[in-house]
């Protein structure tokens, strides 16, 4: 019997889900170009999620410590005002990346994050990930520098949602 058949069929599957996630973190335009032993460290703290229309994935404030690359369906970003409702900072979607207070003291989020259609994301484990980048300054520094480009949109778009715009 070769050993192929001694394979029970849940290693099978857990294999396929494992190469089906490197497949679409190596894809992601977030993580587009990123030497292989950095993509496996992203690997080994992915997981698939899946969110329904109108759940937190996080609140503000709470402790930040994963973020998300969006897959499908969409996400809006909220800032609360005293005593109105939330403000929609913005709304991301497929291609997205979601959350990056995990990177920066005092590791709290800055945003609500609220489902808007049923969502798939890959999630990301941002503690192990922030000690991956203490051990290897090289994929510390790939990390930031992508981070710190989600960091100036979502500045970016916050600033237009906040404040009037001049014409």
């Amino acid at each position: 019997m070769s050993a192929s058949t001694n394979t029970p069929p849940t290693a099978k599957v857990e294999s396929s889900a494992v190469k089906a996630v490197e497949s679409v973190i190596a894809d992601h335009p977030f993580l587009r170009r990123l030497k292989p032993p950095h993509l496996r460290l992203l690997t080994d703290s992915a997981m698939r999620m899946r969110y329904e229309a109108g759940e937190l994935i996080f609140r503000e404030g709470d402790p930040a410590n994963r973020f998300y690359l969006i897959e499908q369906g969409q996400v809006s970003l909220e800032s609360h005002r005293k005593d109105e409702a939330p403000v929609a900072v913005q709304v991301i979607g497929p291609g997205d990346v979601l959350g990056w207070s995990w990177l920066f003291p005092p590791y709290c989020w800055h945003f609500d994050a609220r489902v808007l259609e049923p969502t798939t994301a890959i999630f990301f484990n941002g503690t192990r990930l922030r000690e991956q980048c203490e051990q290897d300054h090289d994929f510390g520094f790939e990390v930031m520098k992508r981070m710190t480009q989600v960091v100036i949109q979502r500045l970016q778009a916050a600033r237009k949602q906040l404040l009037p715009v001049h014409r």
